[in-house]
C-alpha cells in the first residue's frame, strides 16, 4: 500500500482546511504542516505519494513556509523518480485573478524537474481568473481552492479530486 504524505503551508487556514479534508479521504495518510512538522527535504523520501499544498502570494509565489524547502530542493536536486505528486492550494480568482493559484505551477515545475510524476490535473471550468502559471493546456496542474468566492464548492471539489487521484494513481 502506498504511503501518502500531505505537505502543506497555510497562512489563513484555507490550505490547511483542504489538507485536513484530503487526510479524511486518504485514510492512513500523514499531515505535515510545513511550519511545524517539516524537518527537511529528506522527509519527502518517506512517502510514495506527495500531496503538496500551498496558497499563492504576491506575484504567484508559494506560501512562506515553502520558501526554504523549495530553495533546498532547487539546490540539492534530489532524485524524485518514482514519486507520485499532486498539487492543491488556495487563491482568490477575483481579487488576485492575474496570478490565481500560480504557486501550484511553480511547484509542479520544480517537483517534475526532479523526476516526480504529476497527477490530479483539473478543469478550469467554473473559475474566472485572468491568468495562472498553474494552467497547462487548458487545465490546472492541481486543485484550485477559492474559499473567498466559492467556499460552497470546496468540500465537493476536494472529494472529487481525491477520487480522481486514487483512480489515476491506482491507490
Amino acid at each position: 500500500m502506498a504511503k501518502v504524505g500531505i505537505f502543506f503551508g497555510s497562512s489563513s487556514g484555507v490550505t490547511r482546511g483542504a489538507a485536513e479534508l484530503l487526510a479524511e479521504e486518504f485514510k492512513g495518510s500523514e499531515l505535515i504542516d510545513m511550519e511545524e512538522d517539516f524537518d527537511g527535504i529528506e522527509q519527502f523520501e518517506d512517502f510514495d505519494v506527495l500531496l503538496i499544498g500551498s496558497s499563492t502570494w504576491g506575484q504567484g509565489d508559494p506560501q512562506r513556509d515553502w520558501v526554504d524547502p523549495l530553495y533546498e530542493l532547487s539546490n540539492d536536486q534530489p532524485d524524485m523518480s518514482g514519486k507520485k505528486v499532486a498539487f492543491f492550494g488556495a487563491g482568490d480568482q477575483d481579487k488576485h485573478g492575474e496570478h490565481f493559484v500560480s504557486a501550484l505551477g511553480k511547484m509542479h515545475d520544480l517537483f517534475t524537474s526532479l523526476g516526480a510524476s504529476a497527477y490530479g490535473f483539473t478543469s478550469t471550468q467554473g473559475y474566472t481568473y485572468e491568468f495562472s502559471l498553474a494552467e497547462r493546456e487548458g487545465k490546472l496542474c492541481g486543485l484550485g481552492i477559492d474559499d473567498v468566492n466559492q467556499e460552497d464548492l470546496t468540500q465537493e471539489r476536494v472529494s472529487a479530486w481525491a477520487v480522481q487521484l486514487k483512480t489515476e494513481m491506482g491507490l
